[in-house]
């Protein structure tokens, strides 16, 4: 009987991995939830709820968690009065993290959460209170520790995920924007759109080891396949800086659309991939030739992802409760998915 039970339990374990495929986790903002997309299907499959106002989500294939930041502030401390309503950042006021305007700092006692989600649970499981609001998230490639993008207190949180809570902050320069690690998570690079330059974190002191220069306003980052350039999005110039992490220098700047916001590459390194909100395009740049195509995407494409092995590009609309599904080949539209409401801010995918 036991061995009956045995072959029938390796029977099942075998036959969800077969079924398991990559799933994309997309934060709706305002609407307060994470839609989770069957990528096999394209459709939606399942919502978390309880966010508040999620624009920053990110997760590792060595974490079993994602993590989920606000942009909505905590209550204040309770007064005679009683508790003040939560602040929250309405469109106008999230544009303003987008600008070149001088840094307001609010101060140090507004917090906002980092919301810990389990992913197979598809649920909240933890709340971790963070210094302001928090942007864009990172977490790093061993699953240790996620990264809070604070832009208008001008820099970061680490949350050790394994004690769900701040070991450090970090001031990394004006309107930090995006994060992204190094495959080997010593390194960290952090988008600062107020002083065109990257701040390079070193994550064993989480010390600043040096800023790097890039465009004017950037914003959103990718790495190379190899790790050793740094390619970010500059919203104030329309361009693409490639940074080359061992020199520093900037090797190349591409010309894309205007208000370029979501980048990603494809897996073999080949292609890069840019959405320009303002111009309402896609843009596909070969990084051996520099050969580029472009492909109107209307209204105002905002966040991208790329899914390895599947070619297929994900990208979300500012102005529209969707998400394309592009061909990364033809750069043609394939699909739509319709979240209903909200807008799809930092997209993850996982396979599960």
């Amino acid at each position: 009987m036991n061995k009956y039970r045995i072959l029938f339990t390796v029977f099942l374990y075998f036959s969800s991995a077969v079924i398991a495929g990559p799933v994309l986790y997309a934060p709706t903002g305002e609407k307060n939830k994470v839609v989770v997309i069957d990528l096999e299907t394209n459709t939606i499959m399942a919502r978390i709820d309880e966010l508040e106002n999620a624009h920053g989500l990110a997760t590792s294939s060595n974490s079993e968690y994602l993590v989920a930041g606000s942009m909505m502030l905590l209550p204040s401390k309770t007064s005679a009065a009683g508790p003040d309503k939560p602040a929250v950042v309405n469109e106008t006021e999230h544009a303003a993290h987008h600008t070149d305007a001088a840094i307001s700092t609010p101060s140090l006692s507004e917090q906002s959460y980092l919301s810990i989600i389990h992913a197979q649970q598809k649920k909240i499981i933890r709340r971790v209170p963070v210094r302001g609001l928090t942007h864009h998230t990172a977490v790093s490639p061993d699953g240790k520790y996620a990264i809070a993008v604070h832009s208008g207190e001008g820099g970061i949180s680490v949350v050790n995920l394994n004690k769900m809570l701040v070991i450090t902050t970090l001031d990394t320069g004006q309107w930090p924007n995006y994060a992204v690690f190094s495959p080997s998570g010593k390194h960290l690079y952090i988008s600062n759109a107020g002083t065109n330059t990257i701040s390079d974190i070193d994550t064993q002191n989480w010390q600043i080891a040096r800023k790097l220069n890039a465009g004017k306003g950037p914003e959103h980052l990718v790495l190379s396949i190899d790790g050793r350039t740094l390619y970010s999005a500059n919203k104030g110039d329309a361009s693409v800086s490639a940074i080359d992490l061992v020199s520093g220098a900037i090797n190349k700047t591409y010309a894309v659309g205007k208000e370029p916001h979501g980048i990603d590459i494809s897996d073999d390194g080949r292609w890069l991939f840019v959405a320009s909100k303002k111009e309402g395009v896609i843009t596909r740049i070969d990084l051996s030739s520099e050969a580029r195509q472009i492909a109107e995407l209307s209204p105002a494409p905002y966040h991208l992802a790329y899914i390895k092995g599947l070619n297929k590009i994900y990208v979300s609309s500012r102005k529209a409760s969707k998400i394309w599904v592009i061909d990364a080949v033809t750069l043609a539209v394939k699909d739509t998915i319709f979240l209903e409401q909200g807008i799809a801010h930092q997209m993850v995918i996982r396979n599960e």
